[in-house]
């Protein structure tokens, strides 16, 4: 009662935003006490949620009880007649309106109390448009469109009634014009006996008296009548040029927005699903529209039986039926829509979904003759010919699709009429010829819904169509990441309305960084910082030294097509590589804030040049693709030394996570700046259960653990076994030009079991021949190499410690292990 009470304080034209027909201020005023005892059930219930219909049942079954026990109890008073004649019949209109649409009145009492808190709030602030905090009120779109469809509904059910009253208007003209006619017929037989009846001349004169009488009321109906014409013409005028602006609205602007948040969830961008929503309006336009060309019909019937018309003047009712029927047209081809997508990304012979919804096949009554849906994909050239032509020609398809026929099923739970297409595979496909660096993932398809169907006992035909968002079809894995690119960029950043698929070869900066945050947020759970764009900014551009990118513009070219500097791989490919990675496999230690990935080597070198010995970080690798590399500071003879270890990939991390490979490195200690690294990864470690070491066939379980050789825990280098261990070393690219050492990891192999392992262990590598360790050189071995999985000897103290291994103090040989890949 206390939210009513400040109501009652706004001004008269505010409240007229709020209540309308579906919802009277009547009711709102004699039931506020109630409704504001209810107002936290009401907002409990989400309208586009089906499975809360029968609560919202309940809570409107329970509003009319209120509503008749009030009209019940309120005094029979001159001044309390007509508000309890107005309860009553709200009460009847709910039952009669809601009984299975509970939702739709619980929508309206949302939004009209929503306006309520808003209005009020920005009446005690004294702050035109502003709420408490300095916060901008946002005009409630739902509300508004709701308010001007119950203002429409409203103008209809006037005019239904002038129709009424006309028609009554007319049939009375009827019926004095037929009586005029036999007044005259009886004058002229009088007159043409007026010498054989002596009564004749008195008879004569009343009748003529009755004639012009009767004349005289004909003239005034005539009057009446077309001035009853005229002003139903210029209401239905009216009404259409109202209709057309709201169709407008929900159609050009609500659809065209669902549309658009549907492409950019095809990114990953958050999709706030409202299409229920947008039903509910489009079926409410078509049953308006319905009627309105109902009365506009039955309005021109009646003028044929009377046609009398204004001189000089213009009947504008066929271009009223024309428009009206062109409204209808326009509104049921938009709302045959796409709701579920199908994938963008297309794969030949596999199987693949979507499904297509017609709006208002409800309300006009399409679904009691199934309408059959069919699917053909296209080229991006066929496309354009169908927005011109507006047809397809038979045969006109780039490919095959198995299972691409389906029948539209009514849900009467949703009121949806809809097909799901489950099945659906591409088995062929025709490309266009390619110009130039053209690829076929750059070529574009789209698939195309078509259907035909009948409205008003097949009084109107319609035939629709939908196209999809744009397809990439590809026929091998190796081609999705070039695919995705073409798909991102045009999600991103096409135009609406565009010509298909037409999208701009350059954008800026701005929009791109949105566009990865969004994908890498979505792939991964969390967005990228300003530092990680700055960072792909100074990649993309090639400029890293450059601090503002803000007004830069990126092309196309630069963004998936022309290699990175010193690179055989373009932007969108290292991205895409790090993105993939990092959804699968560090996904919880990304989000925790573990992974500072986007670094370049330089920078990472600069930062663990003052940290404790120890100290590492996570870096994504610049020359691996899909690869994450470790960089640690080490203090070796009085000076900090950074090293970086060959980058792991997906493979790695398939065989062995992340946090188990960092916990295996004892001689990293602190994650950047000075977290402990246990305390930041212990609850990603493997646990190890020392009672499933043995299978179930008897044999031991081995335990796989990372080893960088001449590393071990704090105090730095290994204490190696007397027999080097072999470990895995892929080949690594030359690194003369490299400035900091990169390691290789090896993987090894510990038994853990109760007994003594009877596994012997494997001998050095020999040279043929001679009973010795292989070595690359031809001189005498001055000792073993004391890296513990190198098998190459040690060359005499002639040559000197290897320049590369500073901090070793033994000599190394020149092909040992210490030579890994750039990272």
């Amino acid at each position: 009662m206390a939210l009513w009470h400040k109501v009652q304080q706004l001004p008269e034209a505010s409240l007229r935003k709020i209540y309308g027909e579906h919802f009277p201020i009547e009711v709102r005023h004699c039931l506020a006490p109630w409704i504001e005892s209810k107002m936290c059930q009401f907002q409990e219930i989400n309208p586009d949620d089906p499975t809360h219909e029968q609560y919202a049942s309940q809570l409107v079954m329970a509003l009319i009880a209120e509503l008749e026990n009030k009209a019940t109890s309120l005094p029979s008073t001159d001044e309390l007649f007509v508000v309890k004649l107005k309860l009553t019949d709200c009460a009847n209109m709910f039952k009669a309106r809601y009984p299975q649409n509970s939702l739709s009145l619980v929508r309206i009492i949302q939004h009209a109390l929503n306006w309520e808190l808003k209005l009020v709030t920005q009446h005690e602030t004294g702050l035109q448009g502003m709420a408490p905090g300095g916060m901008a009120l946002i005009p409630d779109t739902a509300s508004e469109i709701i308010q001007q469809i119950q203002y429409l509904r409203q103008r209809v059910h006037d005019a239904g009634e002038d129709y009424e009253k006309m028609k009554q208007e007319q049939e009375s003209f009827a019926i004095q014009y037929h009586e005029c006619a036999k007044l005259n017929a009886t004058l002229q037989h009088i007159q043409g006996q007026r010498g054989q009846n002596p009564l004749g001349v008195e008879q004569e004169k009343e009748l003529k008296r009755k004639k012009e009488l009767t004349e005289s009321t004909l003239t005034q109906k005539v009057s009446g009548l077309l001035q009853m014409r005229l002003a139903l013409a210029d209401k239905h005028k009216e009404t259409v040029s109202l209709l057309t602006q709201v169709q407008s609205r929900v159609l050009d602007e609500e659809l065209i927005r669902w549309k658009r948040e549907q492409q950019l969830a095809g990114n990953g961008a958050p999709f706030s699903n409202n299409l229920d929503q947008i039903q509910e309006w489009c079926e409410e336009l078509s049953v308006i529209i319905w009627e309105t060309r109902h009365q506009i019909k039955e309005v021109e019937r009646l003028r044929q039986r009377v046609p009398i018309d204004p001189p000089g003047g213009v009947d504008i009712l066929p271009q009223l039926n024309q428009d009206i029927t062109q409204l209808l047209s326009s509104l049921v081809t938009s709302t045959f829509i796409i709701e579920k997508q199908p994938p963008q990304v297309m794969k030949t012979n596999t199987r693949f979904t979507a499904t297509v919804r017609l709006l208002v096949g409800a309300k006009l009554s399409v679904h009691m003759s199934p309408p059959q849906v069919k699917v053909t994909i296209i080229s991006e050239g066929q496309a354009n010919l169908l927005l011109k032509n507006d047809k397809m020609n038979k045969g006109d398809a780039s490919g095959e699709i198995l299972n691409n026929t389906g029948t539209m099923e009514y849900h009467q739970a949703t009121r949806q009429l809809a097909v799901n297409f489950r099945n659906m595979q591409l088995r062929k496909i025709k490309r266009a010829e390619k110009k130039g660096t053209e690829s076929v993932m750059d070529e574009k398809f789209s698939l195309l819904f078509q259907s035909q169907f009948t409205v008003g006992g097949g009084e109107l035909v319609f035939q629709v169509w939908t196209l999809s968002l744009p397809v990439v079809v590809i026929v091998h894995g190796n081609q999705e990441p070039h695919a995705w690119a073409t798909v991102t960029w045009d999600n991103a950043f096409a135009e609406p309305g565009r010509i298909p698929f037409a999208i701009p070869e350059r954008v800026s900066w701005a929009q791109v960084a949105d566009a990865l945050s969004t994908k890498f947020k979505s792939a991964t759970g969390k967005p990228l910082s300003e530092d990680n764009l700055r960072f792909l900014a100074g990649k993309v551009f090639r400029s890293p030294h450059v601090q503002d990118f803000t007004n830069m513009m990126l092309t196309w070219q630069q963004f998936a097509k022309e290699p990175l500097t010193d690179r055989n791989f373009t932007f969108w490919e290292w991205f895409y590589g790090v993105m993939k990675l990092t959804r699968e496999h560090l996904r919880g230690p990304w989000n925790d804030g573990l992974v500072m990935g986007f670094v370049g080597r330089r920078q990472a070198e600069e930062m663990l040049q003052q940290r404790p010995h120890g100290t590492f970080l996570l870096r994504y690798s610049d020359s691996e693709l899909g690869g994450i590399t470790i960089a640690w500071g080490a203090h070796e003879n009085g000076e900090q030394q950074v090293y970086m270890l060959q980058p792991f990939t997906n493979k790695d991390f398939a065989i062995r996570s992340l946090a188990d490979r960092l916990s295996d490195l004892k001689h990293l200690i602190y994650l950047y700046p000075d977290i402990i690294k246990d305390q930041a990864f212990s609850k990603y470690y493997t646990p190890i259960n020392s009672s499933s070491n043995t299978s179930n066939n008897g044999y031991v379980r081995p335990l796989l653990v990372t080893h960088v050789p001449g590393w071990s825990g704090v105090g730095g280098m290994d204490s190696y076994p007397n027999t080097p261990q072999t470990f895995y070393s892929p080949t690594s690219p030359d690194n003369t030009n490299r400035d900091t050492p990169s390691v290789n990891s090896a993987i090894s192999e510990s038994v853990s079991t109760s007994s003594r392992s009877s596994a012997r262990p494997q001998q050095p590598r020999r040279r043929p021949g001679t009973g010795r360790p292989a070595a690359r050189s031809h001189r005498s071995p001055a000792s073993w190499c004391r890296a513990s999985s190198c098998h190459h000897s040690l060359l005499s103290s002639s040559v000197g410690p290897n320049p590369r291994f500073p901090h070793s103090a033994a000599h190394c040989c020149p092909v040992s292990h210490l030579s890994g890949r750039h990272c």
